[in-house]
């Protein structure tokens, strides 16, 4: 895989990033904790994407 679409991929996931982690933030209440461990569930399944 070359690095334009490595670097798509990771553009692409950015989206999801933002506009899950508003909702997941509004669906606990305010709290950071479930936001950070989505970001970071997203980071590790795009980085598994992108390594694949």
């Amino acid at each position: 895989m070359d690095i334009p679409r490595k670097l798509g991929i990771l553009i692409y996931t950015a989206v999801p990033a933002i506009i899950g982690g508003g909702i997941v933030f509004h669906f606990f209440d305010g709290s950071w904790v479930p936001v950070i461990i989505y970001e970071i569930l997203l980071f590790l399944a795009a980085l598994g994407f992108v390594s694949s």
